[in-house]
């Protein structure tokens, strides 16, 4: 309803300890009262002067706000005549005052993957803090810094000197190729390898580029919520694939999907390695052309009980397999790359996906990291950090076995920066989790790693990232919480 003159000002109530200032406040408040309707188009306001008396503020207090209006066009304003409301309660400035707040009230419209993102457990690593036992990480402080930080200077220098475009960006690619083939007996040319900001990036490009809404997925349950989000983000119908002691189980007596995700060489999260007859069977299984399988190996580079099994692509003699791979673990969080290997019909098809979709990783990183892996920086830190994870490994599951034996069942990986302790006697571990949180230990619920419902209960639990005195003292608080 319009408001006489007399009453504007008992409708401002200014507040002088407001971190907003007065001019502000009052700016937001008669913007409020046009959109409303209760100054109705054409309505006179009182004068600066006047205005100013009946809130006890300066005149130049009044005056900025009349030019703001008059700026937003509520106003009109000239010199010697009181300003004019231009608009009437129904328009609407956008981006400014109650139209503005009134957007924000209401709920936006988003897709049905994004409006499902809050219900999911992912991204753990964006959310909890770095404490002792977080899974998922390396240790930082044992990255050889001061050597990373000199093939960054190289790598930044001579980009200030190249010309535009004559970046060699087949150098990276052309050492991952030698180091993949040496290490994980993976088979691929240097045209095959694609760099990428994360392993993330990696499994967005593959769902969008080969998924189909209403196409079929398996992943591994439980499993890594990162490959259960990229493809659901395009539309695929996920189907959460039971594990057994040799991995990934076969499904029997049903189609094959459109794609198979998993992580044979160290499965997410239970460590488990996929024995090769299993493996035989998922590639038989998988119809070329028609059916892809995206193997994970986030870190490959970590075996300590005997050699490491070759990638599945190395056995893959139909061009079905998808191989990605991340430096993060074996080499610091902060180095955003990933890569993925294509097979070769694919190839061309992909490059051009990448472009439109924007996944580029940065030039210079690329030739830094190139050179860190040709001058033997790259395998000298695995060769070291091994040893160390290794033992940070047995530390910990000696301890969880001296102290925790009777409440949590450990799985010893082969490998690995991370280890589940499954809960017994029917606890539950989200409790725990909370719990061991507010004591100040980080962990996973294995719960939340799983597709459908929940059929184990468990901790995850990293061990790479933290020192033997940092573990043992996560395992005292621990036993003091259960």
């Amino acid at each position: 309803m319009p408001v006489s003159e007399d009453v504007i000002s008992a409708l401002i109530a200014l507040k002088r300890t407001d971190a907003e200032g007065l001019a502000a406040q009052l700016t937001s408040q008669i913007r409020g009262l046009i959109a409303d309707g209760r100054l109705a188009k054409g309505r006179t306001l009182p004068s600066s002067r006047r205005l100013a008396s009946d809130l006890g503020v300066s005149r130049n207090t009044v005056t900025y706000a009349f030019e703001q209006l008059a700026a937003e066009g509520y106003l009109a304003a000239s010199h010697g005549r009181r300003p004019v409301v231009t608009v009437d309660g129904g328009e609407r400035v956008e981006g400014t005052g109650a139209a503005a707040s009134g957007a924000r009230s209401r709920k936006p419209r988003l897709s049905p993957w994004a409006s499902k993102l809050k219900q999911a457990d992912w991204p753990l690593s964006y959310q909890a803090p770095l404490k002792p036992l977080r899974p998922g990480h390396g240790d930082f402080r044992e990255f050889p810094n001061e050597i990373w930080a000199r093939c960054l200077r190289r790598s930044a220098v001579q980009a200030a000197r190249r010309q535009l475009g004559s970046v060699n960006r087949s150098r990276l690619r052309e050492a991952l190729a030698h180091y993949l083939a040496n290490s994980r007996g993976v088979r691929a040319t240097a045209d095959q390898i694609m760099i990428l900001p994360s392993a993330q990036a990696a499994l967005t490009l593959i769902a969008a580029a080969i998924i189909t809404p209403g196409d079929g997925v398996w992943v591994e349950d439980p499993g890594y919520p990162g490959a259960a989000a990229a493809f659901r983000a395009s539309g695929a119908r996920l189907t959460g694939i039971r594990l057994d002691e040799q991995g990934m189980q076969r499904m029997p007596g049903r189609t094959a999907p459109t794609l198979i995700f998993m992580t044979p060489s160290h499965q997410h999260p239970t460590g488990r390695l996929m024995s090769l007859a299993r493996r035989t069977e998922l590639l038989r299984l998988s119809r070329p052309g028609k059916t892809w399988i995206v193997e994970d190996d986030y870190d490959g580079e970590f075996h300590y009980d005997s050699r490491p099994v070759p990638a599945l692509q190395g056995l893959d003699a139909h061009g079905r397999v998808f191989y990605v791979g991340t430096f993060s673990k074996a080499m610091t969080s902060d180095i955003r790359l990933g890569y993925l290997v294509v097979p070769p019909a694919l190839v061309g098809t992909f490059e051009t996906a990448q472009r439109h979709i924007g996944l580029i990783a940065a030039s210079h990183i690329q030739e830094a990291l190139a050179e860190f892996i040709a001058d033997g920086h790259f395998l000298a830190h695995l060769r070291r950090v091994r040893r160390l994870y290794h033992a940070r490994r047995d530390h910990l599951v000696e301890g969880l076995q001296r102290h925790l034996g009777e409440v949590l069942s450990v799985e010893v990986p082969s490998g690995g920066i991370q280890l589940v302790a499954r809960l017994k006697r029917g606890r539950t571990d989200q409790a725990a989790v909370e719990r061991l949180g507010a004591a100040g230990v980080v962990t996973r619920a294995l719960s939340s790693l799983a597709l459908e419902r929940p059929r184990d209960h468990g901790l995850l639990l990293g061990f790479a990232a933290w020192r033997e005195n940092e573990i043992s003292v996560a395992l005292r608080t621990m036993a003091s919480c259960f």
